[in-house]
């Protein structure tokens, strides 16, 4: 059930890029990141009211920064820079970048098959992205790099402070800190270089309101609930791996709402990526299953 659940929240997540390309063109990323968290993390601090202990608002600050407020800005800058389904198939590298992480930091070696789905998503990947076959905004790389490292360092944090700090608190407080931060800087952004905020006030419409709710409540009130709560009873790699369905919902809503296309040989690309991606979590089941016979 678990993995299902974290399935929801990261089919959720794949479908951000093509709703802001739809309905949020050209809109600042920082905007989109403070109306995004703050509004979310309001709502369920309404849903069920707590305030973090004095010793608990440092590591949530710091958590907030990176998980929400650095993440949510880069997100929203590869989602206006690359097609929905290239930033969607690019949160593939995420258990690669996990397990690289957990090897350098806590000197956990992944296992054999992590090791080779790895390197074969890392020989995929690289065809996928082959700047021969298709154009692609560097800057719009650079953040998918910079978010994909940002989900690896938070998810770390955050099952961290499962063990200290009641889940929801976690949950609803770095959004409002994070949503808060962005706020900040946004407000600074526009006072510097306000054309694109009149730009956004002029122009609103219910297109605007309906991509924002979509950001809002499901994309974050609903994916983020899921996501706090089960990082405290799943590992964070087996949580990335559960992320398969990021690109699925990447490619589809590129399709339906943006009619992306790309060639059969790029398509298979990103089915054998897929495919890759599971290799790990099936072997894990397939063994668990096997020990339980014995």
């Amino acid at each position: 059930m678990n993995i299902i659940l974290a399935m929801v929240a990261a089919f959720c997540w794949g479908t951000t890029y093509a709703v802001t390309q739809y309905s949020l063109q050209g809109w600042p990323p920082l905007l989109l990141g403070a109306l995004r968290a703050l509004p979310a993390g309001l709502l369920l601090l309404m849903i069920k009211p707590n305030l973090p202990k004095p010793n608990d608002w440092a590591v949530l600050l710091r958590l907030a920064a990176i998980n929400i407020a650095l993440f949510f800005s880069l997100l929203f800058v590869m989602s206006q820079t690359l097609p929905s389904a290239i930033s969607s198939m690019g949160m593939i590298y995420v258990p690669v970048f996990a397990m690289l992480f957990h090897w350098l930091i806590y000197k956990k070696s992944p296992t054999k098959v992590q090791t080779l789905s790895g390197i074969l998503l890392i020989i995929l990947a690289w065809q996928l992205f082959d700047p021969q076959r298709i154009q692609l905004s560097s800057i719009g790389l650079l953040a998918l790099a910079g978010a994909i490292s940002c989900i690896v360092l938070g998810s770390n944090i955050t099952k961290s402070l499962s063990k200290n700090i009641h889940w929801w608190t976690v949950l609803s407080w770095q959004l409002i800190l994070g949503g808060s931060l962005l706020a900040i800087v946004a407000s600074l952004q526009a006072i510097i270089s306000p054309t694109q905020y009149i730009n956004v006030w002029q122009n609103f419409n219910r297109l605007n309101g309906a991509g924002l709710l979509w950001l809002i409540l499901l994309n974050t009130v609903l994916a983020y609930t899921l996501y706090v709560w089960l990082l405290s009873r799943m590992t964070v790699v087996e949580f990335t791996f559960a992320g398969i369905s990021n690109p699925i919902a990447g490619v589809l809503m590129g399709l339906l709402l943006l009619a992306e296309s790309f060639s059969f040989y790029q398509y298979s690309l990103m089915v054998a990526m897929i495919i890759t991606s599971l290799l790990s979590p099936l072997f894990s089941l397939y063994m668990n299953k096997k020990d339980q016979k014995k």
